[in-house]
């Protein structure tokens, strides 16, 4: 079932959303970013006022609340794109893609909690919303590998399955299409976070019957029709690990690429969840790497039962440290 457009969902489309391929070109120096976003948020919440009062009955007298600093003519461009708007959700609709913000009840809880004003505010997708609520095991790494990895990286989304966990990880191939396929072909639960292409997966034939079975979510901070960027891969790693329980880095480069930036950003800076890193003689230079930076050596579990064991085991442990450092450094 699709969810309907909220009047918040509208308001921060019309002020952050390239709505059509054609006109990306001259609005791009117009659109609010990230960080104006943020700031007109905040701006609105302290005069008591929400991002859908700019597009209610009231809308010329919250304009000028926010004209000095995003100017008014910016924002009546901006505001005044409605019926592109419903063109825009016509074909969302027609590949079954809804779309959700930060303002809304059904945001995900563990974005919010977790990245706070860093959370994206609009997120697309198709397939269950409640997945995104449910946790889960991340799986990342590299585009680039050998068939023998891509069978490696099956089994773990299998033993996913087996012990009941999401698998969570991004959309592009190599070690994290081979997680979400080894979930789904044994009947488990996957959340696939895409930087780029949302479109094209949501019609996708693989995924038609994962969808229908609301066993798969697609989820996007981007634009559906985005194509690739290599910021936006970056940058949706956050996301990731933000609505999981456990990471696991099944391969990475040595200090470049998406997945090393990822994982060293989630072990030294935000620590959201603890992060596994597979580990032995033929794991590469990355990896021994990440492990050295805080990265949990991969236990290498053989069943659901003993998975569930060591991801429990990581998360109690993981909050046993934090409960110590909050002792150990109380807030002034």
């Amino acid at each position: 079932m699709m969810t309907p457009l909220t009047p918040n969902t509208q308001a921060i489309l019309l002020l952050t959303a390239p709505l059509l391929v054609a006109e990306r070109g001259d609005l791009s120096a117009k659109l609010l970013s990230v960080g104006e976003y943020n700031r007109l948020a905040r701006l609105l919440s302290e005069k008591q006022k929400q991002p859908a009062d700019l597009v209610g009955n009231d809308v010329e007298e919250v304009i000028n609340l926010c004209a000095p600093q995003f100017g008014k003519d910016r924002l009546d461009a901006l505001l005044g794109r409605g019926f592109l708007l419903s063109q825009a959700v016509e074909r969302w609709s027609a590949r079954n893609i809804w779309v959700i913000s930060r303002a809304d009840s059904t945001y995900p809880k563990r974005l919010k909690t977790r990245l706070k004003e860093d959370a994206p505010p609009l997120l697309y997708g198709c397939g269950d919303l409640a997945l995104l609520e449910k946790g889960g095991l991340a799986v990342v790494g590299s585009r680039h590998v050998d068939d023998e990895l891509i069978s490696y990286t099956e089994g773990i989304g299998k033993l996913a399955a087996e012990a009941h966990r999401t698998l969570i990880s991004g959309g592009a191939k190599g070690i994290d299409r081979a997680a979400i396929n080894g979930a789904l072909q044994s009947s488990g639960e996957a959340v696939a976070v895409m930087s780029d292409s949302l479109e094209r997966a949501a019609v996708a034939w693989e995924n038609r019957q994962p969808l229908m079975d609301h066993r798969l979510v697609l989820v996007s901070p981007y634009d559906p029709a985005a194509g690739f960027n290599v910021g936006n891969a970056m940058q949706r790693n956050k996301v990731i690990y933000a609505i999981a329980d456990v990471g696991l880095v099944v391969t990475s480069d040595f200090e470049k690429g998406g997945t090393w930036a990822g994982a060293i950003e989630q072990l030294e800076k935000f620590h959201f969840v603890p992060v596994f890193v597979r580990n032995g003689d033929h794991a590469g230079r990355g990896n021994s790497a990440l492990i050295h930076h805080g990265g949990l050596p991969w236990p290498d579990p053989q069943s659901g039962d003993e998975l569930n064991q060591e991801l429990q085991s990581a998360i109690e442990q993981s909050k046993t440290e934090t409960k110590q450092k909050t002792l150990q450094f109380p807030p002034e």
